[in-house]
């Protein structure tokens, strides 16, 4: 129940929120009627559209994503028409025509016909609907924590209800405001007698609407110049009400900088197992609860340095599953303890598995696993978990998740990304105790981490993760935003705190940018001591040279374990690099990396 009630919550917030601006024409091209029989039907519409099609998008992959782009072109076509039929009301007669069955002659004959009070709801509807294939509400917390439980566990009821409830939420803010938008026009209407060159004005701001979202400025410039984000209040619900048993997240991710973790969809929840985390039972041990029984590890892809373990395998053994994936760098700060821990303790019945979830697809390589797993030093048993299925059974939420169960094969603790880490080898070291093992040492293991897997500098820390492909790219300063799938000379621009830009001739996919042609850069204005990029070879793994420039100068003693002091590095294989590692005093900089040859591909940003 509380997730529904963040659901409707955070699509209340997103009148607020720069994402609503560009369907705003459509919903005060209605404001001058009854609402009952316009407004109403038109946010209906609306709401029940976007849920429909966020829905598919969210379990059924690229396919629907192209199918929403047919709808959105002839969303685009059908309200251009509609405010021209605002502004000349002769034409509509002569557009409605050819459009007996469709929302265009709708549109129309509730405009030639405004007497005509039962006219007014299907039009109405079809605008609804036409405005749903273009809203797009920005990914917040909230929205995140709905689309990735459609994407790992798949269709569901659930699912749909919690969508078509973020929806209502933000029908009924916008409602609110036709129905305030709805008097002033009213009032003027009254007293100015303007009412044909209010409907004109609509009309016209319903055409250059029609022309932003065409352009893609509605995910891009509209993005950049807003004033109000409504993230820290989603997180603030987020935070206050805490769902038991959430909706499992997507690979939208986003990371939590230090201290959460990366989660699946959006930032972090409150979350735990199959069997839903719960508080201490009556038949618990010492202070950790029992929080359920350990799921199933079956599904898994492949197991790396072992044979598959299973539930009835690992009965009087004290197990720690990690959560993990290869480039995550939460999960890379938090490996050093895990692989501490799993030699420190192995001897006295310590189980460490490493649970391998993808977040890109390059993660789901096997060779690029196993080269992994090489790389960091890790020997304790890996299984990977391509298709999510010990993910879900689980209900995980996290990269890095951490879950400790008791010889009887019994869940009691878990803790979410990093830090804590003297509270989760107390928990090792009583699990051990409650098994029998009588020289267990209580003292902590000295973690000494170096390069990317060292602590990160949380009081300085203020950039957020930033995703460079499409599908989750924020704040793109670049003139004329992203262009999707398709080859592009992007200019340079020179970004504010937390902006970025390409420049060069690049392809923009969902998750990556690939460059085209040698010497494209991407810029970005950061505040943190480390800056690190997720990148990708040329084809065939074509190794592709870089420089790296801190406000136009080379990094020098800022450099970090992946680029020389001059800021020379090379791309050799698909991973997370280290490019920055500042010394003294953190400040605002203005981060460049230039690509000598073509093919690399850019994935994120994460910082520390």
């Amino acid at each position: 129940m509380a997730l529904f009630v963040l659901a409707y919550l955070g699509g209340l917030l997103t009148i607020a929120s720069p994402c609503i601006l560009p369907v705003l024409p459509f919903v005060f091209a209605r404001a001058d009627r009854p609402f009952m029989r316009s407004g109403l039907p038109m946010l209906i519409g609306m709401a029940l559209t976007f849920a429909a099609v966020a829905t598919l998008a969210a379990v059924a992959g690229g396919w629907a994503v192209e199918t929403n782009q047919y709808g959105r072109g002839a969303a685009i076509l059908l309200l251009s028409l509609f405010g021209l039929a605002l502004l000349f009301p002769a034409l509509a007669d002569q557009l409605a025509k050819p459009f007996v069955a469709f929302g265009v002659r709708l549109s129309a004959t509730a405009e030639h016909d405004a007497t005509s009070q039962g006219a007014t709801v299907l039009p109405s509807l079809v605008l609804g609907v036409a405005t749903g294939f273009l809203w797009a509400p920005c990914a917040g917390p909230v929205l995140g924590l709905i689309l990735t439980g459609a994407a790992l566990q798949g269709a569901s009821v659930e699912t749909s209800l919690l969508l078509l409830t973020f929806a209502a939420g933000a029908a009924t803010s916008l409602a609110l405001a036709l129905l305030v938008g709805g008097r002033v026009f009213a009032a003027m209407k009254r007293s100015l007698g303007v009412g044909e060159w209010i409907r004109r004005g609509l009309g016209v701001a319903v055409l250059v609407a029609v022309v932003a979202i065409a352009l893609g400025f509605d995910t891009g410039f509209l993005t950049r110049v807003s004033t109000a984000s409504t993230a820290a209040l989603e997180q603030g619900l987020l935070d206050r009400l805490k769902p038991e048993s959430p909706t499992p997240q997507t690979t939208l991710s986003v990371v939590m900088n230090g201290g959460s973790g990366m989660m699946m969809g959006g930032p972090a929840m409150t979350g735990g197992p199959a069997m839903t985390m719960k508080g201490k039972s009556a038949d618990q041990s010492g202070d950790l609860p029992i929080e359920g029984a350990l799921p199933p590890l079956g599904g898994a892809t492949e197991w790396l340095n072992s044979p598959p373990l299973t539930q009835e395998g690992l009965k009087g053994k004290v197990v720690l599953i990690d959560f993990w994936t290869y480039s995550c760098i939460n999960c890379l700060r938090a490996l050093p303890y895990v692989r501490a821990w799993a030699d420190k303790y192995k001897d006295q019945g310590l189980v460490v598995i490493g649970v391998h979830a993808p977040e890109f697809a390059f993660e789901k390589s096997i060779k690029n696993v196993r080269a992994a797993v090489a790389d960091l030093k890790i020997n304790y048993p890996v299984a990977i978990d391509n298709d999510y299925a010990i993910w879900r059974a689980f209900n995980n939420q996290y990269w890095p998740a951490h879950y400790f169960i008791d010889a009887e094969g019994r869940i009691r603790h878990h803790h979410f990304g990093e830090g804590d880490y003297e509270e989760s080898e107390r928990a090792i070291q009583q699990l051990l105790a409650e098994a029998g093992k009588t020289d267990v040492s209580a003292d902590l293991v000295a973690v000494n981490a170096s390069g990317a897997e060292a602590a990160p500098d949380m009081d300085n820390v203020g950039s957020p993760e930033t995703y460079v492909g499409y599908d989750r790219a924020e704040n793109f300063i670049s003139p004329g935003g992203l262009v999707e799938d398709a080859r592009h000379v992007y200019a340079a621009a020179t970004p504010r705190l937390n902006e970025w830009a390409l420049a060069g001739d690049w392809t923009v996919g969902k998750e990556d940018a690939t460059l085209n042609e040698p010497g494209g850069s991407i810029v970005y204005r950061f505040h943190a001591r480390d800056l690190h990029l997720v990148l990708g070879p040329g084809p065939g793994g074509k190794p592709v040279r870089f420089r790296v420039t801190v406000d136009g100068a080379a990094p020098g003693d800022s450099h970090g374990t992946d680029v020389d002091a001059d800021g020379q590095g090379i791309v050799t294989g698909q991973r997370l690099y280290q490019l920055i590692r500042q010394s003294g005093k953190i400040a605002d900089h203005t981060f460049e990396i230039r690509f000598l040859d073509p093919g690399v591909q850019a994935y994120a940003f994460t910082f520390g």
